[in-house]
């Protein structure tokens, strides 16, 4: 499914459908028989998610089902991505399928030396040809002080735990540009996703990125906020 497809479906659980129903009994018992016990599962994830071992974290994305077709990120989003890398290096932070990273190394013209992409679980059956791939969690990502020009990192700080020390190690990675996608999304009980932070509104997502520098960029594109700020001066 599209990401431009679960957005509508987005649109109506998550702003037609009012609180008091999300988060009922009614909603979970509804939503158990579309999605199974994924959505109690979910549910409890989010209430113990202090006290989480690895071990579970990790469960709980290696049994998430697949929703999108190749990218959380809409085709929107990827182009203004795309658009917008600058520099010889380039970083994707919790890469998934990779499908932002080939991107890039497709279509930015002239394509970067250095391309690298860090998950947690990466599938060896898509391409990564000419990608430098990182298989481990991305809590602390084993890269130098500015190591690449532009960092990428898409639909992964809403599932951090620790959201200002990522932002931090995003940071400490970035030589130039650092480029985030989120969803613009309310919070509700009962999810379809292992989220632990959400972003209604453009403040909600701009206080997470305290300290604001001077240069940065925030727009709404569909259900989804695109973020970008200039690194280090």
């Amino acid at each position: 499914m599209r990401r431009e497809t679960v957005n509508r479906i987005r649109y109506v659980l998550e702003d037609i459908v009012p609180p008091v129903v999300r988060d009922s009994i009614l909603f979970r018992w509804v939503a158990t028989l579309a999605w199974g016990r994924h959505i109690p599962a979910l549910a409890e994830f989010r209430r113990r998610a202090a006290y989480v071992s690895d071990a579970e974290y990790e469960a709980i994305y290696r049994n998430h089902p697949e929703v999108h077709e190749d990218t959380d990120n809409s085709r929107a989003c990827v182009e203004r991505i795309v658009a917008h890398v600058v520099g010889e290096s380039v970083l994707d932070v919790g890469c998934g399928s990779g499908f932002v990273i080939r991107q890039v190394r497709d279509r930015v013209k002239p394509a970067p030396a250095r391309l690298a992409a860090i998950d947690f679980a990466l599938s060896p059956e898509n391409d990564w040809a000419g990608i430098e791939t990182h298989r481990t969690r991305i809590e602390r990502l084993p890269f130098g002080d500015a190591s690449f020009d532009t960092v990428i990192c898409t639909h992964v700080l809403e599932h951090m735990l620790d959201l200002r020390a990522m932002v931090a190690e995003l940071r400490r990675v970035c030589r130039r540009r650092l480029i985030i996608v989120v969803p613009r999304e309310r919070e509700y009980r009962y999810t379809f996703n292992p989220h632990f932070h959400f972003f209604p509104y453009d403040e909600s997502f701009l206080r997470a990125m305290i300290p604001l520098p001077a240069r940065h960029e925030l727009a709404g594109i569909g259900r989804d906020i695109f973020y970008l700020e200039d690194c280090h001066g």
